[in-house]
């Protein structure tokens, strides 16, 4: 694909031009804060994130569709949904062997990034069933989606201003769906509760697939050990 021209100042083509890889995205990501928002919510595009060094999970995921576009990569992310709202948004790429991956940056450790191995699409959304069940998370569905083609002409890139529009399109959009085993996610939520319980200050990290996982940030590294749920079904096998 052709990468659109557009008016990056010399700091964003710095660092446009140092990250050519998802692998390189995402390490950079994982260097940058978590926006936490705490002078009210955001939506920054690319710009906004780099002028302001920080990133939530969907101005991540716009980062890393722009940075990634110049280098050749459709700007595809896929939207999660959740019974309790709290969505997720992630930036995917395909290999040209047609593996998927993805880069992702959260408050969560199990939803950053994913190692480019997944056969498809729905197959790397569904890594991300058992570490989205928290107190009150699980993913009811998925849906892959050309951000560029999506807003059209809208701003999303650029823009100084908070791109609301993003998110609000990324809502309306049909969703996949992903059903779940009722008692996999009940026996996850109860492991999850069990380690919150002995360790309140600390994220759990060692889940089923782990090993597909891209490398965490520093403030996830060494929280070991995690939710492990054994026996039963992955989650393939319950969808």
């Amino acid at each position: 694909m052709t990468a659109p021209v557009l008016p990056f100042t010399e700091r964003e083509r710095h660092v446009i031009r140092r990250l050519r890889t998802p692998g390189a995205v995402q390490r950079w990501l994982n260097a940058l804060p978590y926006n936490q928002e705490r002078g009210g919510e955001t939506l920054r595009s690319f710009r906004g994130v780099v002028r302001h060094n920080t990133a939530h999970c969907l101005e991540a995921a716009l980062a890393a569709a722009v940075v990634l576009e110049q280098h050749g990569y459709p700007p595809l992310v896929l939207s999660f949904e959740s019974i309790d709202q709290l969505d997720h948004v992630i930036f995917v790429h395909r290999t040209p062997e047609g593996r998927w991956g993805s880069v992702a940056r959260s408050r969560d450790p199990g939803l950053h990034g994913r190692q480019a191995v997944f056969a498809t699409a729905r197959a790397l959304a569904l890594s991300y069933v058992d570490p989205y069940v928290d107190f009150t998370g699980r993913i009811t569905g998925y849906a892959v989606v050309n951000i560029a083609a999506l807003l059209g002409r809208y701003d999303w890139r650029l823009s100084p201003r908070n791109v609301w529009k993003a998110e609000q399109a990324l809502i309306d959009y049909p969703h996949r769906p992903i059903a779940s085993s009722d008692a996999r996610i009940d026996r996850l939520r109860r492991a999850y509760y069990r380690f919150k319980l002995h360790n309140p200050d600390r994220k759990p990290v060692d889940y089923r697939g782990r090993e597909r996982w891209t490398e965490l940030p520093r403030e996830f590294r060494g929280q070991g050990p995690g939710v492990r749920v054994s026996p039963g079904r992955s989650p393939a096998s319950d969808v």
